[in-house]
């Protein structure tokens, strides 16, 4: 039986390096698993849009569908963008909605991937006190996962961290940094748990100014990659969400 197409839906930016970093990502994901059909549709601001691609698929007569999530914490896009857009996907089309990236540990290796390819060895960990900037977001729930994972990221052997956010929460990432300063860590390092450069992936670059080494995005890094392709298999095993809501009909 042939394995479901997975749509990547990504949230869109008018940057155009957002897109290009998102496609990167894909081309990684791809070449790790040659025969999978990986599709990639935006929410917003990019062609193709998610529902443009559905309708495509439909057409061309591809019935099952794993979508999933290109966002690193279950908010808004997740609990209410996404499955609008999927309700209103073509009826033939049988879809699984995969879970949002994180939490996951595989992040986290791909946060430190990208702290030791700014210049950070691991030699360091003990002595640097690292900023954990996200986006940002009104749901608590968002605030909660990333201030958690701060604080099992604390365990690996870094001198301290700290959550920061970009926008819609405090504290920004100068903040936070000024706070690891006052604790005394030799050096600070702020890593962005953010997916694509953007608005706001730039807004953490420049509170990160008074910081000695500032990661790069997660990006295509290949923990991402595979994390991805970890959600695809768990969402292919599932029942597909027209089965589900027919069974509650």
């Amino acid at each position: 039986m042939r394995e479901p197409v997975l749509l990547v839906i990504a949230h869109g930016s008018r940057d155009p390096r957002h897109a290009a970093t998102v496609h990167a990502l894909m081309r990684r994901v791809r070449a790790m698993r040659p025969g999978l059909r990986v599709e990639t549709g935006f929410l917003d601001f990019t062609i193709p849009s998610v529902q443009g691609v559905l309708e495509s698929l439909a057409a061309e007569g591809v019935r099952d569908v794993v979508a999933l999530p290109l966002l690193l914490t279950r908010a808004f896009h997740a609990k209410a963008d996404i499955p609008a857009v999927l309700r209103d996907a073509p009826r033939r089309l049988n879809i699984r909605q995969a879970e949002v990236l994180g939490p996951s540990p595989l992040l986290l290796s791909a946060l430190e991937r990208r702290l030791y390819e700014a210049g950070l060895t691991p030699a360091d960990k003990s002595s640097t006190g690292v900023v954990l900037a996200s986006a940002g977001s009104t749901d608590p729930e968002a605030i909660a996962v990333i201030a958690e994972i701060a604080r099992e990221w604390r365990h690996t052997g870094w001198c301290a961290v700290r959550p920061a956010f970009a926008s819609a929460s405090l504290p920004r990432t100068e903040d936070a940094v000024r706070e690891l300063r006052a604790l005394g860590c030799s050096k600070v390092a702020v890593a962005p748990y953010v997916l694509a450069p953007g608005f706001l992936p730039d807004r953490i670059a420049r509170g990160a100014a008074q910081a000695d080494v500032l990661a790069d995005v997660l990006g295509p890094a290949p923990e991402v990659a595979r994390l991805l392709l970890r959600r695809y298999a768990e969402a292919a095993m599932r029942m597909p969400l027209s089965s589900r809501a027919a069974m509650s009909a």
